[in-house]
């Protein structure tokens, strides 16, 4: 009997460890912090044997194979002595997707990447079955046992992809590359692009990568590190033979001679960046057969993921908007881009090293206040200080908004856009955004 330890009891682990169970693993369970009640549960109902609070190291030791929570880095001392004695490692899409013979569409990228993965989902699901996992909703192992779907739609970050072996998607998006957790990569960018590209690397001219053309970064690490796949990119400034690309405001994608027509005007989502992400969805809907008429309808009725660009409600001709997703600078950079009135931006937390000259231009031209929210907000201060007439400083997201409230004007906007992870102030971006809605409603 294979031996299997599952570092990490969250929903990646604990799924991983259902679908283990079943296929005839011994598994153990270990986390170095506390699991939480409800995943507790699952795993005593299920008789899997668990720990929290510690790792024994022995009996991690004696497995054959580890499967690691994308939240663990490499650096770890007991991570290195698992490699160190041979045992495989393998992120869960790995070790689900040997269990299920599924058509995937994998999809990677520093920014955009639940909005496109929900948004093919969205289209998908209305002619085909279709799961969604990866680093949305419940986990893939456990829907590969539960639900056994005959497709998915997976988000994959660069950590889940670090760990792969075999694994193959069909169907691969890469919607950009911008620099972003360096702090795993060595501080290396290329590290971090490389990690990226795994979505592709076991692929065959049979499979298919989607990618934004106009991304040099994508560009370049193809042309010196080619790929089997077929290509189909996507571009807003290039014309495009087998891809897509924007002809004055249509979306025009051809594949294989077939041709099909959207004006941008009828989407529901605003913004440049969410017409590469509707390019990329309706790409992948056409690869696997779905009717143009379909795409349409969906790109036009899809409501947007929470906490990206979700707008709250307007109080006094104030428009509130949450973005508090956006976690780093490139994603910062599509909101302020998108805004098309003065804006008061509320922005900060803990800095991966951020570079905030990119949003230089859009500061100058459309924000009228700054807002700090973190612990540490001497960067931002030093950064915007100059550019703007009003820049405060808060630890407290109902204080923020109230600031907000009193600087903003009838026809601004109030955006929350973070640029930053958030764990100085909150437990996640998720927390962070239904703050700041809860905030905006007891205005």
């Amino acid at each position: 009997m294979k031996k299997l330890v599952v570092l990490g009891g969250g929903e990646s682990g604990v799924g991983t460890a259902l679908l283990a169970k079943e296929k005839g693993y011994k598994v153990f369970v270990s986390d170095k912090g506390p699991i939480k009640e409800k995943y507790k549960e699952v795993l005593i109902h299920n008789e899997i044997e668990w720990e929290d609070q510690t790792h024994s190291e022995d009996k991690i030791l004696d497995a054959d194979v580890v499967m690691k929570s994308p939240g663990i880095p490499d650096k770890v001392a007991l991570i290195k002595k698992i490699r160190a004695k041979g045992i495989t490692v393998v992120s869960e899409i790995e070790f689900a997707s040997m269990f299920t013979s599924a058509t995937v569409v994998g999809i990677t990228g520093s920014n955009g990447k639940t909005t496109t993965a929900s948004l093919t989902h969205h289209i998908l699901k209305q002619e085909i079955e279709v799961g969604l996992a990866g680093n949305i909703g419940d986990s893939f192992a456990k829907q590969v046992l539960e639900e056994n779907h005959p497709n998915y739609v997976l988000e994959i970050s660069s950590f889940q992809l670090d760990d792969i072996i075999d694994f193959k998607p069909h169907i691969a998006v890469i919607t950009n590359i911008t620099p972003d957790h360096l702090d795993r990569y060595d501080y290396q960018f290329e590290n971090y692009i490389k990690s990226k590209f795994r979505i592709a690397e076991n692929q065959t001219k049979d499979d298919y990568l989607i990618y934004d053309a106009d991304d040099e970064v994508v560009v370049n690490h193809l042309k010196n590190h080619p790929v089997q796949s077929t290509l189909l990119p996507f571009s807003l400034e290039k014309v495009i033979e087998n891809g897509a690309y924007l002809d004055k405001d249509n979306i025009k994608l051809t594949i294989d001679k077939k041709q099909f027509i959207m004006p941008t005007a009828n989407l529901t989502l605003e913004g440049k960046h969410n017409v590469k992400n509707a390019m990329a969805a309706s790409t992948v809907a056409h690869l696997l057969k779905i009717r143009k008429q379909t795409i349409r309808e969906s790109l036009e009725n899809f409501q947007g993921v929470e906490h990206r660009l979700e707008h709250v409600l307007k109080i006094n001709k104030v428009q509130y908007i949450n973005d508090s997703k956006a976690t780093n600078v490139n994603a910062t950079y599509f909101a302020l881009e998108s805004m098309d009135a003065p804006t008061v931006w509320i922005v900060g937390g803990v800095d991966k090293g951020n570079n905030y000259e990119e949003l230089f231009p859009f500061v100058n031209e459309k924000v009228k206040a700054i807002i700090c929210l973190g612990v540490d907000n001497e960067k931002l201060m030093s950064t915007f200080g100059n550019m703007v007439d009003v820049i405060i400083e808060t630890q407290y997201m109902s204080e923020a908004v109230k600031i907000a409230y009193k600087v903003a004007d009838s026809g601004d906007n109030v955006l929350l856009s973070p640029a930053c992870a958030s764990f100085d102030l909150f437990e996640n971006y998720e927390d962070r955004g239904r703050q700041f809605k809860n905030a905006v409603r007891n205005l």
